[in-house]
């Protein structure tokens, strides 16, 4: 019967949940419902805007057409009436001209004619040859000889006249944009390199009134599609014009990146590509801080000399002892179960670095493939060291000095010095000591090569055979340094390694 009632119980419950949900879809149904009809009446009224904008362009077009008709018209009235003119004038001379030969012609008879003819000399002594002269005379110089008889202008207007045709179809032409198409991501020309990721796309079909895209990115510990709960927000990068986009000098601390992309126009975005997971693989580690020495103080990835560090830690324990309490385990439960190459993190205690072994390990091991990281170290530090270690290096050993580990050393005091040192044997290294040092362990070939991380310059490599996994190692006194994880083996590293493997057994008295 109780468990009935219990039953009964967790139904009701339910049917409480699903009811408010229901009421809570019913209100956001009703609010969906009058923003269509909000955002509807928007369009419409900018729609009238633009449509009354362009209204008011095709009059001021008009009015600019209008005007220039008129002026051609007044321009063309006004040569033709002075042309008109130019003709009434002529005419009426030769009128003139007309008149007197007629007159001249009258008053004159052939016989007088003939004789003034004959009798040359005597012309300015007659009247009727002076006439005929003064006749020849004006005829010659008369404005009828000298006018052209042909319009200086057309009366053809038709240049004026307009074509739409080509405006008429693009009118006619108009739409609503439509929603752009999803792209499609390429996973074949998609590339990962470099703690670089270069993504490539294409849309599904041609769209020119594409605007830009939108590209979304977030990383992630799954493989497979990307889950609807993720702790990483996405990262957004916008207006990408072209249908590809590297993303730069990123951090590779998960095992993977989420990529999706939208296409938008000038109104709207559309829907997401379906989204694709691209492996991100690089060497991430923190420091282990219950590895190193009392006088360093260690955060996750950078580590400080401390001179009173190791005589704190000591009251401390003192203290503890006193109250009678004990520490407690650095790997409980709480913390949850480390990774399977995570080192136990409960070294603190005997097996902590002391003495003048100023080192800390890293906290994940080595035993395969190629990794890389790169150190930063203050140029004031007296002393610094980077390389690997076995996990069996002992708390008083010093990095270098046996052969279990293998390391870069630059020493600031009494004299400088810069080597590659292993199992107590060194080598000078005859080059300047960069700001900035890059590791590159390949655990199957047994190479450890060191470089300027700045400019890939190779410095020095180690060839051996490691006889179990390796854990980066570093030491300091008098200084800091800032270890940078999450990197992949750069491309020029690698040229580097297969160039100089054939070279690498020069440093065999090293290895």
């Amino acid at each position: 019967m109780e468990d009935q009632r219990e039953a009964l119980k967790k139904i009701i419950t339910t049917l409480a949940v699903k009811n408010e949900e229901i009421q809570s879809f019913i209100y956001s149904l009703k609010q969906m419902l009058l923003n269509v009809e909000a955002n509807s009446t928007k369009v419409q009224e900018d729609l009238e805007a633009e449509f009354q904008s362009l209204l008011s362009v095709l009059e001021e077009l008009k009015e600019g057409m209008l005007m220039k008709i008129k002026q051609d018209r007044a321009s063309r009235t006004y040569e033709l009436q002075n042309q008109l003119a130019a003709c009434t004038r002529a005419l009426e001379s030769s009128e003139e001209l007309l008149e007197t030969a007629n007159q001249t012609l009258q008053t004159t008879d052939s016989e007088d004619f003939a004789q003034c003819v004959e009798a040359a000399s005597w012309m300015s002594y007659c009247p009727s040859l002076q006439a005929a002269k003064q006749i020849k005379d004006g005829v010659t110089m008369a404005p009828a000889f000298r006018l052209s008889l042909k319009a200086k202008v057309s009366d053809n207007m038709s240049h004026l006249m307009v074509d739409f045709a080509q405006e008429r179809r693009m009118l006619q032409a108009l739409k609503f944009l439509p929603v752009p198409s999803a792209p499609v991501i390429d996973m074949a020309e998609s590339l990962v390199a470099d703690n670089c990721v270069t993504l490539v796309w294409r849309m599904p079909e041609e769209d020119s009134k594409i605007d830009h895209f939108v590209l979304e990115h977030r990383r992630t510990n799954f493989e497979g599609p990307p889950r609807l709960k993720e702790e990483q927000p996405w990262m957004v990068v916008e207006g990408i014009r072209q249908t590809e986009y590297t993303l730069r000098g990123l951090k590779f601390d998960m095992k993977f990146m989420n990529f999706r992309v939208k296409a938008c126009n000038k109104a709207v975005a559309g829907e997401f590509s379906e989204p694709v997971t691209l492996e991100t693989p690089a060497f991430m580690f923190r420091l282990d801080a219950s590895t190193s020495h009392q006088n360093l103080r260690v955060e996750e990835l950078s580590v400080e000399w401390d001179a009173m560090g190791g005589k704190v830690q000591d009251i401390k324990a003192r203290e503890k002892d006193g109250k009678g309490r004990t520490a407690s385990p650095v790997n409980s439960p709480a913390r949850g179960t480390p990774s399977p190459k995570r080192t136990p993190s409960g070294r603190g205690g005997r097996d902590r670095f002391t003495a003048e072994s100023y080192t800390v390990l890293g906290d994940t091991l080595i035993d395969s493939g190629e990794q890389y990281w790169e150190v930063r170290f203050e140029p004031d530090s007296k002393a610094f060291g980077v390389g690997v270690a076995y996990r069996s290096l002992g708390r008083f050993e010093q990095l270098g000095k046996t052969a279990a580990s293998w390391c870069l050393h630059v020493n600031h005091w009494l004299q400088v010095s810069f080597t590659a040192k292993h199992n107590n044997k060194a080598k000078a290294l005859d080059t300047p000591v960069p700001d900035c040092l890059g590791v590159h362990c390949d655990f199957p070939q047994g190479l450890l090569s060191f470089y300027n991380a700045r400019t890939k310059q190779l410095l020095h490599t180690f060839k051996t055979k490691f006889t179990q996994p390796v854990l980066p190692a570093f030491t300091v006194w008098c200084g800091s340094f800032q270890v940078t994880t999450g990197l992949q083996v750069p491309s020029s590293v690698r040229c580097l390694q297969k160039r100089g493997s054939a070279t690498s057994s020069s440093n065999a008295s090293l290895t």
